[in-house]
């Protein structure tokens, strides 16, 4: 079988090695201004060249945190917004999916995986039979069969205790619930076929399962949606007690239905979008939610884990078609085919969609971005002592001046966005790059 790049199993005691390296935000970003890795990690499946190749190297311990993906194909239904890889799901397609990952999952050495994340797709149309067979599969090569975090995405009408059950055995933790909006008018402009019945007959056998984090997804901005609409969606969303909601601006992806018909229907402007954002983090922050990063909250200590070990830039290893990782130094994927992803494993080897060494200069420019998204911010000595080769004077300089604007706090060497600069992440992405390469 084909080896993974640069993959070994991890150490129990950490070393140095020396390594060759390099989701959507809230509003929208100029891709012309940002490399291939911001493209491909904003969730552009994009093949591009390197405009140049940084020959540095950098010495980085081994003990940071390393995270599994799973994406699971299938949906019954394609929602009008998504934009993601899916098909539909029947016996014969799920069975050979199922071989495929379990293909896949040997061909990676044993590990100790920090966190799992099971998404799609709908991975709850998977039946409880087939959760055991995916599930052992992911968690057969691990070390321990403790996680710090194991999430499963779900859509209401997939919930079936019969599921959980076996996730539980194999040491899920958390389910985060697809709910989208409590709103039937705001369901059916989305293409979601799914009555409000379903919503809370899952969310009640999800807590009766007593998984320690249960989160719910809504999604906002949508043509149609009032503000007090939007209100209305979050506060039966706090009703329910989850301990994490995170909240999406709706985007108009290419190819979508709902970009196809969007003529007919009422985008809302910037200014409805940000009054949209600001209510969000008002009203949830009132109900003892924390704004850990620009578009997720959660009650004290329910952070995504495996999401926030993403944006600051640990590595990852993604397993299924369409699948991305993030691994010593190297990102790549898995094609967005079933058929030629299960192909590519009967002949003994993994076909990538692309498979890109990735420069000192861009995982710093990866390291600031993504870490901006996150309400801690950055830290500026850790930069430094973590990129000692990088000239860290322009990002200095840049970020004084957004603090003249009120778009960022500085504290000694902490630098957060404000809320008004949470607002326009991506131009101060964009502008931090265009400094950078200056």
């Amino acid at each position: 079988m084909a080896a993974w790049p640069g993959l070994e199993p991890r150490q129990t005691e950490p070393k140095s090695v020396v390594l060759p390296l390099h989701h959507q935000a809230f509003l929208a970003v100029d891709e012309t201004s940002m490399s291939p890795h911001q493209n491909i990690l904003l969730g552009k499946v994009k093949i591009k060249r390197y405009f140049s190749r940084i020959k540095s190297m950098l010495n980085v311990p081994l003990n940071a945190k390393l995270g599994l993906y799973c994406h699971v194909p299938f949906c019954a239904h394609k929602c009008s917004y998504c934009a993601f890889y899916q098909e539909a799901p029947s016996m014969q397609s799920i069975e050979e999916y199922l071989w495929g990952i379990c293909q896949e999952c040997s061909l990676i050495p044993q590990h100790t995986f920090d966190t799992i994340y099971i998404g799609g797709g709908t991975p709850g149309v998977l039946t409880a039979k087939n959760f055991d067979r995916l599930c052992s599969a992911l968690t057969k090569n691990n070390f321990s069969k403790k996680f710090d975090e194991f999430s499963v995405e779900f859509s209401p009408s997939t919930v079936r205790r019969d599921k959980l059950e076996v996730l539980m055995a194999y040491g899920c933790n958390r389910i985060t619930m697809g709910v989208q909006s409590f709103d039937e008018q705001t369901l059916s402009t989305l293409g979601r076929r799914q009555s409000l019945h379903k919503i809370y007959q899952a969310c009640e056998i999800i807590q009766m399962c007593n998984f320690e984090n249960f989160g719910i997804d809504l999604i906002f901005a949508v043509p149609g949606q009032s503000i007090e609409q939007w209100v209305n969606d979050l506060s039966k969303a706090v009703s329910l007690h989850p301990q994490h909601i995170s909240t999406y601006n709706l985007t108009f992806e290419d190819g979508t239905p709902i970009t196809n018909k969007s003529l007919s229907l009422s985008k809302k402007s910037k200014q409805e979008e940000v009054d949209f954002f600001i209510t969000t983090v008002k009203f949830l922050e009132s109900n003892g939610y924390i704004h850990y990063e620009i578009s997720n909250f959660c009650k004290p200590g329910y952070e995504s884990r495996h999401n926030c070990n993403t944006w600051q830039m640990n590595d990852w290893i993604g397993v299924g078609p369409s699948a991305c990782s993030q691994y010593k130094m190297h990102r790549f994927a898995n094609p967005a085919s079933t058929k030629i992803w299960l192909n590519s494993l009967k002949t003994g080897k993994i076909t990538r969609a692309y498979d890109e060494e990735l420069s000192v200069e861009n995982f710093f420019k990866d390291h600031v971005i993504f870490g901006l998204r996150m309400t801690d911010g950055i830290d500026l000595k850790h930069l430094r002592e973590k990129f000692p080769n990088i000239d860290h004077s322009k990002l200095q300089s840049y970020f004084n001046d957004l603090a003249g604007n009120d778009l960022v706090i500085m504290n000694n060497d902490r630098i957060q966005l404000t809320l008004q600069g949470q607002l326009v992440a991506d131009a101060i992405a964009v502008g931090f790059l265009q400094k950078f390469n200056d």
